[in-house]
């Protein structure tokens, strides 16, 4: 097997650039950056640490290989070509699940049917068996055909990276965490200054915010599917986990205070926070957003007000967008980031953006609206 291979990071839309960052900043060159997904070259120590690091990819994918086609015999003999053996041994499991876009074949089921049978087939073959057992080791083959281009890729991750362990319990409608930490990292937050969350909810944006400034790896307290693979090192791997141990920023003095007008809602936040280890630097209490008061002088407040489902009707969004920026607008030195699917925000809250960034919470098209009190001082 190739010491490295492509290694595709698919992404929701719109956090594409900050995935890209992100893996510069763990040294490794982008090769591509497309809608949903972020492709660079690696080897296994890469899959191990970009799995471990990664705050806004969703997942980790080994890509096998891509090819155009369009019909299923093309198919079949495509998939049957690429090198599977190389990873997945005579006992291993192979579930494969995937989505055809405007293709010439344009059934998931059948696609899925297709590929899995080339599979089974040249891994038979390789392997002189008739009939595989896969009753060993998962390999969770995912497969995408958009525009007739076929791609065929291993997941290493397993669960999904936005899920990191920290949050078993949520109210309605959570904000996913690749999103909250998406918008701490896109906003000029300094760690030395105050940060709010008057709509805290589950407690995901103030607790991305404190393992963001402290340093700690999004994956570090979690299980990955790579570490069950045959190829898995663990040597290297524990040397990547206490890396990124050594690597928390513990001097780091923070002050984060989440609020929501739900007590349930605290009492959640208090908990999440504390399974990831961040409880001493939130400060979470029982506070209607309508009502903020601080003494700080500035700060940043960056929320995900109630929107869609998590309020009974329109009205009610318009009121709460209106009364929250009598609220805000009385602290004229704090800059504040909120994101919102209501496309007439700007509207209703009584003021223009100053930036505005469109991202998709799944398949629910949002705005982060970025207000700036203090000029930003530029970012190195």
């Amino acid at each position: 097997m190739s010491n490295r291979f492509e290694i595709v990071v698919p992404t929701l839309f719109g956090l594409e650039s900050l995935v890209s960052k992100e893996l510069y900043r763990l040294g490794y060159d982008v090769k591509k950056t497309e809608d949903g997904k972020v492709t660079f070259d690696g080897d296994f120590d890469a899959v191990y640490r970009s799995n471990m690091w990664l705050r806004c990819g969703e997942r980790v994918l080994i890509k096998l290989g891509e090819f155009k086609v369009q019909t299923a015999d093309e198919l079949y003999d495509n998939v049957y070509a690429l090198p599977w053996e190389e990873f997945i041994s005579k006992e291993d499991a192979f579930p494969v699940k995937g989505r055809t876009i405007r293709s010439k074949l344009n059934s998931d089921r059948n696609s899925q049917i297709m590929i899995k049978k080339a599979i089974a087939d040249k891994l038979g073959h390789t392997y002189s068996i008739v009939r595989l057992p896969e009753t060993g080791v998962t390999y969770q083959v995912q497969f995408t055909i958009i525009n007739d281009i076929v791609t065929l890729m291993i997941d290493t991750t397993g669960v999904a990276l936005h899920k990191r362990g920290y949050r078993t319990q949520a109210n309605l409608a959570p904000l996913r965490e690749t999103i909250a930490a998406a918008m701490v990292m896109i906003s000029y937050w300094k760690f030395e200054e105050p940060l709010i969350d008057p709509f805290c909810g589950s407690g995901t944006i103030p607790i991305e915010s404190a393992m963001f400034k402290r340093n700690i790896a999004p994956g570090l307290t979690r299980h990955f599917a790579f570490e069950s693979f045959h190829q898995f090192d663990g040597k290297v791997y524990n040397d990547i986990v206490t890396e990124a141990k050594d690597s928390i920023h513990r001097d780091v003095t923070l002050d984060i205070t989440a609020t929501d007008i739900d007590p349930y809602a605290i009492e959640i936040t208090k908990e999440n926070a504390k399974r990831a280890g961040v409880s001493e630097f939130i400060n979470a209490y029982k506070s209607d957003a309508r009502k903020l008061v601080t003494d700080k002088t500035c700060g940043s407040i960056i929320t995900n007000p109630p929107y869609g489902e998590r309020l009974s009707d329109l009205e009610e969004s318009k009121r709460l967008y209106h009364d929250i920026y009598k609220s805000f607008s009385k602290l004229p030195k704090w800059s504040y980031y909120i994101l919102t699917s209501h496309e007439d925000f700007e509207k209703e809250f009584g003021r223009s953006a100053d930036r505005r960034r469109k991202i998709y919470n799944g398949m629910l098209r949002c705005w982060l609206y970025q207000y700036y009190g203090n000029k930003p001082s530029k970012k190195k």
